[in-house]
C-alpha cells in the first residue's frame, strides 16, 4: 500500500537527518515525560536547532517541577530567551510544573484528557508527550504533518484538527508514533512549505502534489 510505502522510504531516505527535537532529547535525558512535556512548550514557534541548545541547559539546572519552580523566574527567562515569547513561556511552564505537582503529585499525566487539563497544553502537546513518553499510539500534528499529508494527497483536510480525525483513519495504529517523526523531518529538509524539492524527493512519485504551485 502507499501509506506503507512512503514510510519505508522515508524511514531509509531520513536515517542521517537530524532527529526532531523530542527524540534528541529522549536520546540524551531518557523517556523523561516531565523533560519531555517541558521540551514540547519549548518548541513552539521556535526551531528545534535552537531549542534543543535551550533544552541543554536548562535540563543541566531542572529536572523537575520542584526544581524549575525553585529557579527564580528572572533565570528562567534568561536561559529560554532564544525560543522566543520567552516571557510567556516562562509563565507556561512555571503554571505547566503548579499543575502538575498540584493536580498529578508530581508525575505528568499519561493520558490526553489529563494532559489536556492542564493550562498550556494544548491538543499537539499532549499528542506528542503520550506518544513520545508513555508510547500510547497518537497522532502529532504540527505544520509538517498537516501539510504534507494533504500534499500526498492522502487526505483533504482543512484545519489540523480534522487532520488529526482522518489519519487516523487512514494509517495503521502501529505507524501514528513515526508518522510524525518521518514527516517532521522530510518537511525541514526537503518537503519545504514554498516551492519543495520535488525534482529530489524519493516519494515524488507516490504524490499528488496537492496545492503545490511552485517546485524545485
Amino acid at each position: 500500500m502507499i501509506r506503507e510505502e512512503i514510510i519505508r522510504i522515508l524511514a531509509k531516505k531520513t536515517a542521517a537527518y537530524t532527529q526532531p527535537l523530542i527524540n534528541s532529547i529522549i536520546d540524551e535525558y531518557g523517556k523523561d515525560p516531565y523533560l519531555i512535556l517541558i521540551g514540547c512548550l519549548l518548541s513552539l514557534r521556535a526551531k528545534d536547532i535552537t531549542t534543543i541548545h535551550v533544552c541543554r541547559v536548562l535540563f543541566n539546572r531542572v529536572k523537575t517541577p520542584e526544581q524549575l519552580l525553585a529557579l527564580p523566574e528572572s533565570e528562567l527567562r534568561e536561559i529560554i530567551f532564544k525560543t522566543g515569547f520567552y516571557q510567556n513561556k516562562a509563565r507556561a511552564l512555571r503554571e505547566v510544573s503548579r499543575a502538575v505537582i498540584e493536580e498529578f503529585s508530581g508525575a505528568v499525566p499519561d493520558t490526553y484528557d489529563q494532559l489536556i487539563s492542564i493550562k498550556g497544553v494544548g491538543p499537539k502537546t499532549a499528542n506528542l508527550v503520550l506518544g513520545m513518553a508513555f508510547d500510547v499510539p497518537s497522532i502529532c500534528v504540527d505544520t509538517h504533518v498537516h501539510r504534507i499529508s494533504n500534499r500526498l494527497g492522502l487526505i483533504k483536510t482543512t484545519t489540523v484538527e480534522q487532520t488529526e480525525a482522518e489519519l487516523k483513519k487512514v494509517l495503521e495504529k502501529k505507524d501514528w508514533i513515526t508518522w510524525n517523526k518521518l514527516l517532521v523531518m522530510w518537511g525541514q529538509n526537503m518537503c519545504v512549505p514554498i516551492s519543495p524539492k520535488c525534482s529530489q524527493c524519493a516519494i515524488s512519485h507516490l504524490c499528488k502534489k496537492v496545492g503545490v504551485v511552485k517546485r524545485r
